[in-house]
């Protein structure tokens, strides 16, 4: 049986892009640490082929050409124009997300495989998804915790009665920037637990940490409460200058868990223990999310995520910016009124 091959593309031909170590090297991170690239994952999909990519840096260009095959572009609307591709991954900065996102839709792109945090206001956020919905564009937000199997693991562990009736959860993490990094850490909440936030009250940080993207971004960290479905109270602590690992601990009746980048240490409370690592043969999140894009645009599988998950990231960070502004005050979501129009600016 003859399989289709998916066309793809990547406008942002950087750090997570483009695999490119220069871009990481500006933001004194690793390629290698990253749990997958758009373009790797797609050089490792054997049905897509990378045939263009664009970026408005010439080195970056170069240095994209030099590993593919593909024609680059200094301007994504030319690439767009000019080329016909089924899967474009948006891997810029959040505030160009919303424009590349509707362009990729309108010109009949059949997955858009978006960067996180999803746009920096929930008008764009929503914009992107509209967009989306009209045109039947697949789109996926690279939240990579939910195509983790370790993290699914969990999930489905949870929800199946592994920890009892849950109790509390509590979040830490290094280096605030509540956009960049609170966004992997609040959507995996979510996630794991199966439920929404429904409230927030929230202190920033604002010591004045500088942002790694520029002096044009700043994207604080802070302190404060989740309120989710059904009472259960979630602490946050991401001070700009902490130095603590990132993890999630979720409390129940019967036990808890906490999770570390790539596992999963269980604790029960009649004495048993259990510590579950990915293996290192196993895919990357951002393969299995490339192959999961592939099943859906196939037609022979539902993907798993639906984009206003992470319009609800969003919002919910949105509502921590809104309730520092009262004075940590309860913030509902949905937002309402002025707290919608909120922007959040990170990179």
């Amino acid at each position: 049986m003859n399989q289709k091959t998916y066309r793809g593309g990547i406008i942002g031909l950087g750090f997570i892009g483009g695999a490119d170590q220069v871009s990481g090297d500006a933001l004194k991170q690793q390629v290698i640490d990253l749990d997958g690239t758009h373009l790797v994952a797609m050089q490792n999909h054997p049905r897509v082929e990378i045939v263009a990519g664009s970026s408005r840096d010439a080195g970056r260009r170069e240095r994209f050409a030099q590993r593919t095959s593909a024609r680059t572009y200094a301007d994504w609307r030319e690439m767009l124009q000019n080329e016909s591709l089924d899967i474009v991954s948006v891997a810029t900065y959040a505030p160009q997300h919303a424009e590349m996102t509707i362009g990729c839709a309108e010109r009949g792109s059949g997955a858009v495989w978006c960067e996180k945090p999803i746009a920096p206001t929930l008008a764009a956020a929503e914009a992107m998804t509209t967009a989306c919905q009209q045109a039947g564009t697949l789109l996926v937000i690279n939240h990579n915790r939910r195509f983790h199997s370790v993290f699914r693991r969990l999930r489905d562990g949870i929800a199946t009665g592994l920890l009892g009736d849950l109790t509390s959860a509590n979040l830490q993490w290094g280096s605030g920037r509540l956009g960049n990094v609170g966004t992997h850490m609040f959507n995996a909440l979510c996630m794991l637990t199966g439920r929404a936030v429904e409230a927030v009250s929230a202190t920033l940080d604002l010591s004045g940490r500088p942002d790694c993207r520029g002096d044009a971004f700043s994207d604080p960290g802070g302190w404060g409460c989740l309120r989710l479905a059904d009472g259960l109270i979630t602490t946050f602590d991401a001070a700009d200058f902490s130095q603590v690992p990132g993890t999630i601990t979720i409390n129940g009746s019967l036990g808890r868990a906490t999770t570390g980048t790539h596992e999963v240490n269980l604790e029960l409370w009649d004495g048993r223990s259990e510590h579950w690592q990915r293996d290192a043969a196993d895919p990357s999140s951002m393969d299995l999310a490339l192959t999961e894009i592939v099943l859906a645009l196939d037609g022979t599988q539902a993907f798993p995520d639906e984009p206003q998950h992470s319009v609800h990231t969003l919002e919910t960070i949105v509502a921590c910016h809104a309730s520092h502004q009262q004075n940590s005050a309860w913030v509902d979501i949905p937002l309402t009124g002025p707290a919608r129009e909120l922007e959040v600016n990170s990179g």
